[in-house]
């Protein structure tokens, strides 16, 4: 049958590095406290003049140049951010004429906060599968430096810049790309972390916003560790799996401790799960590809692993898939 895989994959971090002890010297906190409550040690941050749309270039020129694939034929390119370059034109547009892909591919935006590339996955993998494309591009990038009070230690800890990029393509195989597939919307919690752009409303309540992302932590932990892990039941009792036959979980690396908690919750062994907040931070969108693209370099994600990625975030949404390799 006609199917999707991932055939490439490629990433980019920016080259500055902003530690825990280079913020102990900007808001009242330490290494100590950000280890312990979030995992993270250090995170990248894009140059003054470097925004989503390079990121997103250097993501796919390492993807070339790991797999030498050729993206001139790509026929559908989506980029998952909530930071883009301009509100419009569109980043993948952008993309299209930077990395000289062929005009007659459909390139968008798609914006689901961090759950914003299980979302792209899903689509382009739906789409190939569908026979609407051949060969898609899908990014997950974003560069959240750019919209953090870093006088806010509440927030400023925990993000940092980064691009993740996969090719996906259609593929003959008895084994489906995407086994399963749940998703989480509840919008009641927007208030709960957003960031202000021309309404200033939410629920007939007024927000407080100068374009800097706010969070309220507490209730975004408290959400997250109890939709994903049920989003996860619901994942397994639709593919008609249990947690032991998951060979790799990837979720939104948005803190070390919410992943812990969803681990022991939903049955996933925390060995067997893969994330890149320690080193990159909250990345939102690129997190999934970030904490994918080592584990598939190295050979521990290898072709015919099963694989449960679960991207959530502001919205409040979430997107769960059992993808194979």
């Amino acid at each position: 049958m006609l199917t999707a895989r991932i055939t490439a994959i490629g990433t980019y971090v920016p080259d500055r590095i902003l530690t825990n002890a280079q913020l102990e010297q900007m808001v009242d906190t330490s290494d100590e406290w950000i280890v312990r409550r979030t995992g993270i040690r250090e995170r990248r941050i894009a140059a003054e003049h470097e925004f989503t749309s390079d990121l997103c270039v250097s993501a796919a020129k390492d993807l070339t140049e790991r797999y030498q694939a050729d993206l001139r034929d790509v026929d559908l390119i989506i980029v998952a951010t909530n930071t883009p370059d301009y509100g419009f034109p569109s980043t993948a547009a952008q993309l299209q004429h930077r990395l000289r892909i062929q005009e007659s591919a459909a390139a968008f935006d798609l914006n689901a906060a961090c759950a914003g590339f299980t979302y792209g996955i899903n689509l382009a993998g739906r789409l190939i599968e569908a026979g609407a494309h051949r060969k898609a591009l899908v990014i997950g990038a974003d560069t959240l430096s750019k919209c953090v009070d870093y006088t806010d230690r509440t927030t400023c800890i925990l993000f940092g810049d980064g691009a993740g990029a996969v090719l996906i393509e259609a593929r003959q195989s008895e084994q489906p790309f995407i086994t399963a597939c749940q998703y989480i919307t509840d919008g009641s919690g927007g208030k709960h972390v957003y960031r202000a752009g021309l309404s200033q409303q939410m629920d007939g309540s007024p927000l407080q916003g100068n374009g800097y992302t706010v969070q309220n932590g507490r209730e975004v932990y408290r959400w997250a560790v109890t939709s994903v892990s049920s989003g996860i039941q619901s994942l397994l009792q639709e593919a008609g799996m249990g947690p032991e036959q998951i060979d790799w979980f990837v979720p939104h690396s948005a803190n070390m401790r919410m992943i812990e908690a969803i681990c022991e919750r939903s049955g996933i062994a925390l060995e067997r799960t893969l994330t890149s907040t320690e080193w990159c931070g909250n990345t939102s969108a690129a997190s999934i590809p970030l904490a994918l693209a080592p584990a598939i370099a190295d050979q521990r994600v290898k072709s015919g692993d099963r694989v449960l990625m679960f991207g959530f975030g502001a919205g409040l949404v979430g997107c769960g898939l059992i993808v194979t390799m």
